[in-house]
């Protein structure tokens, strides 16, 4: 069962803003401690002070939660298991201990309670050499699914960022540039490719969601630049990927566990910058994600 936290089932009966968050960014999985705990803080501040309210979702003792409370907070940023959508009616069945939610679990449960904008890091897409393994995220049908409007600094850095476009392009998800043309890399601003939208304001953004919404269509992707002051030198992360990329083929690696070998050797070859930056493109998806959704409230 999913239930709302008082705040959010508040905002959401009197149709004020509220942001989704992922909980999966926020746990050991996602950052390491305590840069984990920071992310929630920051993240949760910045959608406070544009005057929206934050739901964080994840799993405690078989509840599926829309904003997790207070005191139940940090058992989620010491969870060790991670779910997929597919997974949330499992973790509640069997009254899973505590599990974090992934981007495609979290647009699940915001869907499923009214929540129509989400903030995250990055999705995730389709990986390198998915010819082969057939591995693609399942974020990637759950934007295209769910109507919420999906507010990241792109897709992960590592996966494969043309693939990833036209897959979304297949399954009818407008990707859409915040004050950019092009579809940013996750820790850099750019990745070189172009993308067929932009919107240079949050007003623009939110009738973009509405007028999917009136039209009974699915969520949008809403690509946010990495701050620059934040942003990492492309080829440092570009070498760090094919070093991770290297030691997945060595150890004959698949599925998740490919990511946080990956995601070690770009911490490591940047002496912890890309911790970072992750931190501050999330506090920025965050913000932008609130924006949108004081938007679309007044609309």
């Amino acid at each position: 069962m999913i239930v709302v936290g008082d705040e959010v089932r508040a905002a959401i009966s009197a149709k004020k803003a509220v942001v989704a968050l992922e909980s999966t960014i926020f746990s050991s999985l996602g950052l390491p401690t305590p840069a984990n705990s920071e992310a929630l803080a920051r993240c949760t501040k910045a959608v406070r002070e544009a005057g929206a309210v934050p739901a964080l979702t994840a799993v405690v003792d078989g509840v599926i939660w829309a904003g997790v409370p207070d005191e139940l907070v940090q058992r989620v940023l010491g969870a060790s298991v991670k779910l997929a959508a597919r997974d949330l009616g499992v973790a509640s069945a069997q009254r899973l201990p505590v599990g974090v939610t992934t981007v495609g679990a979290s647009l699940a449960i915001a869907d499923k309670v009214g929540i129509e904008v989400f903030a995250t890091g990055g999705i995730g897409g389709v990986h390198r050499g998915s010819e082969i393994t057939g591995d693609i995220s399942a974020d990637l049908d759950a934007i295209a699914r769910h109507g919420v409007t999906v507010v990241s600094a792109g897709a992960k850095a590592f996966l494969d960022l043309p693939r990833t476009l036209e897959y979304l392009e297949t399954r009818s998800v407008p990707v859409i540039g915040w004050r950019t043309d092009h579809f940013p890399a996750f820790y850099t601003q750019s990745s070189g490719l172009e993308i067929p939208h932009r919107v240079d304001d949050a007003r623009s953004a939110a009738r973009v969601h509405v007028a999917r919404r009136e039209l009974g269509q699915g969520g949008v992707l809403l690509a946010v630049p990495i701050p620059s002051i934040a942003e990492l030198d492309a080829q440092r992360v570009a070498d760090a990927i094919e070093e991770g990329l290297n030691q997945v083929d060595l150890r004959q690696l698949s599925g998740p566990q490919v990511t946080p070998v990956i995601l070690a050797e770009i911490e490591k070859a940047t002496g912890g910058d890309s911790v970072d930056a992750n931190l501050a493109l999330a506090e920025n998806n965050a913000g932008v994600a609130a924006q949108i959704a004081l938007e679309i409230a007044q609309l």
